[in-house]
């Protein structure tokens, strides 16, 4: 059954805003030769989006040829305003851009790990406020969160953790009511894949697995193009997963004794202290992220295999079940491992798998979440704006 004709005005629409999101301005006719439409049509849409308010003339092209110069259209990229929020057990981080990704304000904030729920809430939620005025934003319209822990698959909200603090779950319906904008949460490990398969490591893969290397460990899955959160969105908690080498067995509250007892921070930097490798006290890098630079920079092979051999066991694990053809190393850790961890990761899980599997180290290292939250809010900004005039 064909589309009617607003059905078809309103995916032309939204196929002409996202080439022009993704490419930068374009002429009509650019515009023409990618979407595959007609001129009549391609003038029409143009006239229709500037009418909406989504789409300005922002310069020209051809002055290099005879005749009047084409007009390059792009995206108003101040229509939307967005804000990212990476919710650390002791920190959060803040980034405001426009609707094009640009960013206009980002801050740090620890926040002690004695403080209270309200008093945290209250200062993690100053600090985007205090953003938003520095960026010169009115209003939101979309925020994304990415923090530690489950969350609910259907309705979307972080679910309570003995292991996390309160402020956590808290923070999210603060925002959500103290802010006339949209606000959206996600596992912060599932945020640094998405990065990573946009813009990072993985950006030509639609089938990889992501293994979070940094204060704690986890996984994100993405088969045939799509994130899998599981039924109840605990996909990919790879810290709590049994593994030979440790000195007892997780639980359902403690990963203690799972995959996290030999991947996660305090474990890489106690291995660290074991080879004698030690990082400058100075260092603006988290610890274990800073004993694995160091580590590489000296060529200290002997600490790079001890490491790969322990993140080998649960990336084995991962692989011998999913089949995923690529693992990407992410978080601080495996981005200062870099390919001298991933080279010798690949290297033991060929010998531990029949199943070809290529290790690759993240890109974007710890900003991997940030990135993730502010593509997850533009995402949610495109859903309504692009939806057509």
């Amino acid at each position: 059954m064909p589309a009617s004709p607003s059905t078809a005005r309103a995916i032309n629409d939204r196929l002409a805003l996202e080439l022009l999101q993704e490419e930068g301005p374009l002429t009509a006719g650019q515009l023409k030769s990618l979407t595959g439409l007609s001129r009549p049509t391609v003038a029409d849409l143009v006239e229709r989006l500037q009418g909406a308010g989504l789409v300005r003339v922002v310069g020209e092209a051809g002055a290099d040829r005879r005749g009047p110069n084409a007009r390059l259209y792009g995206i108003v990229a101040d229509r939307a305003h967005l804000a990212a929020l990476d919710v650390r057990t002791q920190s959060v981080s803040v980034v405001v851009a426009d609707l094009l990704g640009t960013t206009l304000a980002e801050a740090t904030l620890p926040i002690d790990g004695d403080t209270g729920t309200e008093p945290a809430v209250e200062q993690a939620a100053a600090l985007l406020e205090r953003a938003v005025r520095e960026a010169g934003a009115a209003r939101l319209h979309s925020v994304g969160i990415g923090a530690p822990g489950l969350i609910d698959p259907v309705a979307g909200e972080l679910r309570e953790s003995s292991g996390l603090p309160a402020w956590h779950r808290r923070l999210v319906t603060a925002l959500q009511e103290r802010l006339p904008a949209q606000v959206v949460v996600e596992n912060e490990t599932n945020l640094a894949a998405l990065a990573e398969q946009r813009a990072g490591a993985a950006r030509d893969r639609d089938t990889f697995a992501f293994l979070w290397l940094g204060h704690g460990v986890g996984a994100a899955l993405f088969l045939d193009g799509r994130l899998r959160r599981g039924a109840s969105g605990g996909a990919g908690e790879i810290g709590f997963l049994p593994v030979p080498g440790t000195a007892g067995l997780p639980s359902a509250v403690d990963c203690g004794g799972g995959f996290h007892s030999l991947a996660g921070s305090a474990a890489v930097c106690e291995l660290g202290e074991r080879h004698a490798i030690a990082a400058p006290a100075e260092d603006p890098e988290p610890l274990a992220a800073a004993v694995v630079a160091t580590a590489v920079a000296d060529g200290r092979d002997d600490f790079l295999d001890a490491l790969a051999d322990r993140i080998a066991v649960g990336a084995a694990a991962v692989v011998s079940v999913l089949d995923p053809g690529c693992v990407v190393l992410g978080g601080e850790v495996g981005h200062a491992g870099g390919t001298a961890l991933a080279s010798r990761v690949e290297t033991r899980l060929a010998r531990m798998s029949p199943l070809r599997t290529e290790v690759r180290a993240g890109e974007l290292g710890g900003s991997a979440v940030l990135s993730g939250a502010l593509r997850l809010a533009r995402e949610a900004a495109q859903r309504e704006l692009f939806a057509g005039p």
